[in-house]
């Protein structure tokens, strides 16, 4: 089986927000804490988030968390997931956004259960490419290059055409962009 860790990029100021979204808080949990958690109950082992905007003020509130402070956050999710890359070990990573709050648990599970080194998944809503995304790590060193803005691992993903794993039976891959954009 492979060694599979989890990352929740949580670095950005959350501008269209109006505040970090890892200090967002939904179901009695701020969005980080659940990503993590989610993670965590899909089988990733270590859990990391990456901070950058008023990160201390999440230490403050999750002391324990596993967390690594990326120092070029203003520059987007890319920085935040190179930041991510190099603070990690294993086979392969499940990538999780912080302002994912459909995910469950189920999704990651499908993904970690087809984990290896050579893998690239990611989760699929009715078709349409969505989140977590599995990155294998024959994979780590080309994202890296790509990863810039806020694009993320978009650029690789779109030159290496991941297999999609379908999820909509288990999961909402839906992202908040505003406060309205909350579930129910």
């Amino acid at each position: 089986m492979a060694d599979v860790a989890g990352l929740v990029l949580a670095a950005g100021a959350g501008r269209r927000y109006g505040m970090p979204k890892a200090l967002v808080r939904f179901e009695g949990r701020l969005f980080v804490e659940r990503a993590v958690q989610i993670l965590q109950q899909g089988g990733c082992a270590p859990v990391l988030a990456v901070l950058g905007a008023q990160s201390e003020q999440v230490r403050a509130e999750l002391p324990d968390l596993n967390a690594v402070d990326n120092p070029d956050w203003p520059q987007g999710m890319g920085s935040s997931l190179r930041t991510g890359l190099d603070a990690i070990t294993g086979d392969a990573v499940v990538v999780l956004p912080v302002d994912t709050p459909g995910i469950r648990p189920e999704a990651v599970r499908r993904l970690v259960a087809l984990a290896g080194r050579g893998a690239l998944l990611r989760a699929s809503y009715h078709g349409e490419a969505g989140h977590p995304v599995l990155i294998g790590r024959d994979h780590w060193e080309g994202v890296y290059e790509l990863a810039t803005g806020d694009a993320g691992a978009r650029e690789y993903l779109r030159r290496n055409r991941p297999g999609l794993v379908a999820c909509e039976d288990i999961s909402d891959g839906a992202d908040v962009d505003r406060p309205g954009d909350l579930p129910a």
